[in-house]
């Protein structure tokens, strides 16, 4: 799927899945080959085909991205009720998840207006204990360029909901 046409498809389902389970899944690769799946909250999509995450807690990512830059980034809507609705009706309305591949940075300091989008998603919890702990000091970023994009396929219960995407590009531009 092109990701510029289908960006903002791609924005809302991952807004969604974040709202119902509070991360994403990055993938990347150990030195020997092997797969590696860690939580990230922080991931913030920007402009079409670009995010950045906050690497403050990410132990084993940094060594494996020396090695290996790609990575994969799972979102999937996890509401029981979502899930539930879709089960009685025979079939998901909007795409129950989407994958994005792409290739990840170096290590970057935050810049101020990326600082204040990190302080705006977690708000809601200034005050907390776990904010001080966690999240005041966030300063570290990566950026992320992602050359594709899929989505979560489940035979007849999601035939209806690949509808939301632009088909007619399948790559982004200038990728092979």
């Amino acid at each position: 799927m092109n990701i510029e046409s289908n960006w903002k498809s791609i924005r809302r389902i991952f807004k969604q899945a974040f709202r119902s389970s509070l991360h994403y899944a990055m993938a990347t690769v150990t030195p020997e080959g092997l797969p590696h799946v860690t939580p990230i909250g922080s991931l913030l999509l920007r402009e079409p085909g670009h995010a950045i995450y906050f690497e403050e807690f990410t132990l084993n990512m940094p060594h494996n991205l020396e090695n290996n830059k790609n990575v994969c980034v799972l979102a999937v809507r996890s509401g029981l009720l979502f899930w539930l609705s879709a089960l009685i009706r025979g079939g998901f309305n909007s795409p129950p998840g989407i994958r994005l591949h792409g290739t990840v940075g170096p290590p970057r300091p935050a810049t101020d207006g990326e600082i204040a989008l990190w302080q705006h998603r977690v708000r809601r919890l200034r005050g907390t204990r776990g904010y001080e702990t966690m999240w005041a000091n966030m300063g570290t970023v990566r950026d992320v360029k992602f050359t594709s994009a899929d989505s979560i396929h489940m035979a007849e219960m999601t035939r209806a909901a690949g509808a939301c995407f632009d088909t007619k590009n399948i790559q982004l531009k200038g990728t092979a």
